[in-house]
């Protein structure tokens, strides 16, 4: 008897000490889990696969676009996906067509690897109309030392407005891209360099994210360019990626306010010197200095989603230039869409049509001439009513008419230009 007590303590006793280190063991995991979050919603586990589902998590607002991609969904360590967009044109200017024609505008290919805990990479490579333009637009890497506070450095999307770092095709619903972002800001802007960003979680509900980087900056292009006016998307430099012209690196920044069935509205500025001023050491001009200052907005109104963008162009221009060169540009659009009809056809059962409208302005010189105290134009206007069909979210099919009224720098009578686009984008 007494040996069968002994035997059947011994085996209570460990038992009792299993339970004890089992229950430890959770205890202390679930502790160095609460240790890694941003908030309950948040939470990260030190491993890949757990880093991949929580960059799915993490993604929301412009800040996390980049992320917010259907082929990093359910991903393992290393996963490959992007989009195609194409589209057709027919456009009447002042009565004159050059007729119909189609274009495969974009096909881009995503690559995304959880490299470790807390490290995640992620590239983007573009083909622009066919293979007329092959660039890479982003290669990053991010190193989260907290959700408050990721380093990245590499190709990255400096934070100008929401488009900049938002622009994926089959997320927008019409052909064309806002002029305001492509014309005003110089978008898609690929710049090396490196920087930080977070999110924090508000006690009051929703979110306040910040992105701040140091880049290579835009080049001499600005205003030595062949369209005859201040353009920034012509101050994007072929050796951009290996070096700076003028060894001052720009600055561009992002805060933004989040809140969950609200939206998001972010500022954002970017600064940069322009011109090469310094030759082998010795300067040989003035530096000449540039900024960008951002407004960007999402939201609802009941069943209508409104997103848009104004900015303002800052430039200090050359003496012999004034007047002729813009040194100070705006322009702003705003995006209305709402859906109409949710169609049960062929087993697609998230598919929706939409109808939309953008109103669109860009002027590109501000400011008076001196000689007769008339306002300098060259600005256009547009309007763009459009119908889209999502069969399923990450595909859109797009039908477009154009309206443009475009004024000349002395302010003749607008240029008329009209046409239908149909178009396509989808994730793969």
């Amino acid at each position: 008897m007494d040996a069968t007590r002994r035997h059947t303590t011994r085996h209570s006793t460990r038992r009792t000490f299993r339970r004890v280190f089992l229950t430890l063991a959770a205890t202390l995991t679930a502790t160095l889990a609460i240790g890694t979050r941003a908030d309950p919603l948040h939470a990260q586990a030190d491993s890949a696969r757990a880093d991949t589902s929580r960059a799915r998590r993490d993604t929301l607002g412009v800040q996390g676009s980049i992320y917010n991609r259907p082929f990093i969904a359910g991903a393992g360590r290393t996963s490959i996906g992007g989009y195609a967009e194409g589209n057709t044109n027919y456009f009447v200017e002042d009565g004159i067509s050059d007729g119909f024609s189609m274009e495969l505008r974009r096909f881009n290919i995503f690559l995304y690897s959880a490299v470790g805990p807390r490290l995640r990479f992620i590239s983007e490579l573009e083909f622009e109309h066919g293979t007329e333009e092959i660039a890479l637009e982003t290669a990053l890497i991010d190193f989260q030392l907290d959700p408050a506070f990721v380093l990245r450095a590499g190709i990255l999307l400096p934070p100008i407005g929401a488009f900049n770092q938002n622009h994926d095709s089959p997320r927008w619903d019409f052909v064309d891209r806002p002029l305001v972002s492509t014309r005003i800001i110089p978008s898609t802007l690929s710049e090396v360099g490196f920087g930080a960003y977070g999110r924090v979680a508000l006690r009051a509900g929703g979110s306040f994210t910040y992105d701040a980087y140091l880049t290579n900056g835009l080049g001499d292009g600005v205003i030595l360019n062949g369209e005859g006016r201040t353009l920034l998307a012509a101050g994007k430099r072929q050796e951009q990626f290996a070096e700076d012209n003028n060894g001052v690196p720009a600055f561009s920044a992002r805060v933004a306010l989040q809140r969950r069935g609200l939206g998001e509205v972010g500022l954002s500025h970017y600064r940069a010197t322009y011109n090469s001023f310094r030759v082998d050491g010795v300067e040989v001009d003035a530096r000449r200095a540039l900024s960008i200052s951002a407004f960007d907005l999402s939201t609802s109104l009941g069943p209508v989603s409104l997103r848009g963008e104004a900015a303002l162009v800052r430039l200090d221009m050359p003496p012999a230039l004034s007047e002729l060169f813009g040194h100070r540009q705006w322009g702003a659009h705003v995006d209305a869409m709402t859906p109409v009809w949710r169609p049960r056809l062929f087993g697609l059962r998230d598919a929706v049509v939409s109808v939309g409208l953008r109103t669109e302005y860009v002027d590109y010189n501000v400011g008076t001439f001196t000689s007769t105290g008339r306002p300098i134009r060259d600005d256009v206007l547009a309007v763009v009513p459009g119908v889209t069909y999502r069969p399923v979210p990450g595909t859109v099919f797009k039908v477009n008419y154009r309206r443009h009224w475009t004024r000349d720098l002395l302010g003749n009578p607008a240029a008329r230009l009209g046409g239908y686009q149909v178009g396509m984008a989808t994730y793969f």
